[in-house]
């Protein structure tokens, strides 16, 4: 089993947690936690989305991209450190490097309805292009279908550790979570670039968990144990769902944040476009990253000092150049 999750990631379908049948809810627990203590990636099916809901959403992403750049970036706010709206070609850089990533992307953030939770007061609102008419609408659908597929991993893992099933639900409702539309643009002649410029730089996600719509080209390679890079593919009706720094952190590193990068294509292929959409799952600012202490033991000490959700990624919005310290 063990060398199987190593040169690929496990397949897993959500319909088992939510099925209400005892056996295969608890068979998906033991799968997904064995997965994420080995590889820290499943490819995920019966997640929510529809085709419809993901062609919409993609047409309305490769819409908005294709628009000029001097119109995208009216949509830019550079106050906000990338957390709302575009963010243009080169700004992001992996943790530890200067070269910016080959890449532009658009942030979608949480809309909170509640107007008695006061962390509502802490989300800047959301930007929307007035030229593609529907990115509110598909943006926000998408965001909603894949945030109710990440509690349910979230209780599937809590269960895992052998915490109460509901051990995050209060830490993520209304949390800090993105969607993030991915266009990695064509590079008409590559020898313009720098040379180690990369679609995405090797990274951990600083989140919880990141639920990842099916990506328009091949490209994305985890990083095993061993430091051999293998290529995570997955069907059309599945998702990749993988395990964030804040998760491995919480954990004491018993679930592994496994690094990962999106490689350029051969050469003759660089003028090419390809898309993804993310969503980075994320607590409430005020969350405690403390090491849980089931997950300290004398075989496993504690490996990092305590730190609250939105401290951590404040640090990290600065190492990866999106924020100024």
């Amino acid at each position: 089993m063990e060398a199987q999750l190593l040169n690929e990631i496990p397949s897993l379908d959500l319909a088992d947690f939510r099925s209400g049948d005892p056996e295969r809810k608890a068979r998906f627990v033991q799968q997904l936690g064995q997965a994420y203590q080995s590889i820290g990636f499943v490819a995920l099916k019966n997640h929510g989305l529809s085709n419809e809901q993901t062609d919409k959403l993609y047409s309305d992403v490769k819409a908005f991209f294709s628009l000029p750049d001097d119109v995208k970036q009216q949509y830019e706010k550079p106050e906000l450190a990338g957390q709302r709206g575009y963010v243009s070609k080169g700004k992001e850089h992996a943790k530890g490097r200067n070269t910016g990533d080959l890449k532009e992307f658009y942030h979608v953030g949480q809309e909170v309805d509640d107007a008695n939770d006061p962390i509502g007061a802490e989300y800047p609102d959301n930007i929307w292009p007035s030229e593609v008419d529907s990115f509110a609408d598909t943006s926000l659908l998408t965001y909603r279908t894949l945030e109710s597929a990440g509690k349910d991993v979230l209780r599937a893992i809590a269960l895992y550790l052998e915490l109460p099933e509901n051990y995050f639900d209060d830490k993520v409702r209304n949390g800090n979570s993105i969607l993030r539309p991915i266009h990695y643009y064509p590079i008409e002649n590559p020898d313009e670039v720098p040379a180690d410029a990369v679609r995405a730089a090797e990274h951990g996600d600083i989140n919880l968990i990141t639920l990842l719509m099916g990506a328009s080209a091949d490209g994305l390679q985890v990083k095993r144990r061993d430091g051999k890079w293998i290529a995570i593919t997955a069907l059309p009706d599945q998702i990749v769902v993988n395990v964030g720094d804040m998760l491995q952190r919480l954990t004491n590193g018993v679930l592994t944040s496994t690094i990962h990068r999106v490689v350029n294509p051969p050469r003759e292929k660089m003028n090419s476009s390809r898309y993804s959409v993310p969503f980075f799952m994320h607590p409430r600012s005020e969350m405690s990253l403390a090491a849980l202490e089931t997950c300290v033991t004398a075989e496993n000490p504690k490996k990092e000092a305590d730190i609250t959700a939105g401290e951590f990624l404040n640090e990290r919005l600065i190492e990866l150049g999106l924020k100024k310290k």
